[in-house]
């Protein structure tokens, strides 16, 4: 009997992912844990390992195709099985599901699965029959737990509603419920303009002049492309540069951003980072310095460490300090967990670890959140000053620009010093503009004298 491998949940709330490359062809001899697919959630790619050795029966959807959590990512049996079961099943009934009676004469429905462990690599606990009739094609799902008990008896088809990770993060913002709309995109699927029609005309269900068909069981069916002017080329956005993009937006729309700058003399740190690389053999990158040199600061001014929550602000007595990297798909926000109990080597090692991963996309969705503070290395890319945005849950952000030669005066002389600028954005909610400079202050003698905050 071969082995039905369902998309897992590979990171905390993950709802659907995109596959982006299949590393075997249908028929292709597999092992066990050889990566087989290639798939991107909202943050980042992960390389899904076959769960069994054997021969690859099916594919669950092709590159392109966003697939929800739950559904038949791949099938693994033997040569000369083959694989008759539906192409794109139905999630599994809810453990207090209330299914109707069946008609008389119809055939019963199976029993429920049960609950999948989000991990890679999860597996159904039994296998599925090839010469049978497919287990699940004709299973219906029941409403959630929260609706009323009198309600539960009206069995859906599909509790969740189609839409893409973007339009539902944006429903979400704007407190719209996706359940209660029509889609009138391809096969129902809810788009951006249904939000808008539901916004403007709160009592309309945004339904769809024309019906229209359902998609193949075996595709996604794209949305249709707007008509393209000659000479220009339209590219989707990976999901990573989505998701960045709606969360870019909503924290510029909903936190009011002050920035203050500064410059700093970097002279002194770059001489203690060549001499800390020597001494203990190893890289000292920029960002382990610039994050030690914030630590002290985030002390005497918790309101940078910390999250505004309606009208109370929580203070966190962790820095969890966040680190901006470069990555293939965008910028992407690497997680140094409880930075206060590392020493500068310490930190070194964590940068270019979660560096590293995040290149080759490797990062796990719990590296990339929950920071309580951010410092963005623009220098490390030619970047000088400029007004980053605050990440949505935090208070404040720090930019470091490139450290350049210039002319400053010094002792009624000039001379020349490398130079590095500091841009400061914080939430003006929490922070005012007196408290910034201080902060600005402590961050500037910190940077020039690195003895202050590595001792």
């Amino acid at each position: 009997m071969p082995t039905v491998f369902r998309l897992p949940d590979i990171g905390e709330g993950l709802t659907e992912a995109e596959v982006v490359e299949w590393h075997a062809a249908v028929g292709d001899e597999v092992r066990a844990d050889q990566v087989l697919v290639t798939v991107e959630t909202d943050k980042a790619q992960a390389d899904l390992p076959a769960p069994v050795a054997g021969v690859l029966l099916h594919q669950g959807a092709a590159p392109g195709v966003v697939l929800p959590v739950g559904e038949v990512l791949a099938v693994i049996g033997i040569r000369g099985e083959r694989w008759s079961g539906p192409v794109v099943p139905v999630a599994p009934l809810e453990q207090d599901a209330l299914p109707l009676d069946p008609p008389a004469g119809a055939e019963p429905e199976p029993e429920p699965e049960p609950e999948r462990p989000p991990l890679v690599g999860t597996l159904d606990e039994s296998a599925e029959d090839l010469d049978a009739e497919p287990p699940g094609s004709n299973v219906t799902e029941a409403p959630p737990a929260e609706v009323p008990p009198a309600k539960k008896e009206a069995v859906l088809q599909s509790v969740r509603p189609r839409a893409l990770p973007l339009v539902r993060r944006e429903a979400a913002a704007r407190g719209i419920d996706l359940s209660e709309i029509a889609g009138s995109g391809p096969g129902g699927r809810v788009i951006r303009a249904d939000l808008d029609r539901v916004e403007t005309d709160p009592g309309s269900e945004a339904a769809p002049e024309v019906p229209a068909p359902e998609p193949e069981a075996d595709a996604e069916v794209p949305e249709p492309a707007p008509d393209i002017e000659p000479g220009e080329n339209r590219i989707r956005m990976s999901a990573t540069r989505r998701t960045i993009a709606a969360r870019l937006t909503e924290s510029w729309r909903t936190i009011p951003h002050v920035t203050t700058f500064g410059e700093f003399d970097a002279g002194r740190l770059l001489d203690v980072r060549r001499a800390l690389a020597e001494r203990h053999r190893t890289d000292v990158p920029l960002d382990a310095l610039l994050v030690g040199a914030c630590l002290p600061v985030l002390g005497a001014h918790p309101e940078l460490n910390a999250t505004l929550d309606g009208d109370e602000l929580v203070l966190h007595e962790r820095a969890d300090v966040g680190v901006a990297i470069d990555g293939p798909s965008g910028l992407l926000v690497g997680v140094v967990r409880d930075a206060g109990t590392h020493d500068v080597i310490g930190l070194s090692e964590t940068v270019l670890d979660l560096a590293e991963r995040a290149r080759a996309r490797r990062l796990a969705p719990d590296d990339m959140s929950g920071q309580t503070f951010t410092v963005s290395n623009i220098g490390a890319v030619g970047g000088g000053m400029g007004t980053p945005i605050i990440p949505l849950g935090t208070t404040a952000i720090l930019s470091v620009g490139r450290a350049e030669p210039k002319p400053v005066v010094r002792d009624g002389g000039v001379t020349v010093a490398t130079i590095a600028s500091l841009s400061l954005s914080y939430d003006h909610r929490v922070i005012d503009g007196a408290q910034g400079r201080a902060v600005m202050s402590m961050l500037v003698e910190n940077l020039e004298e690195p003895a202050l905050f590595l001792v």
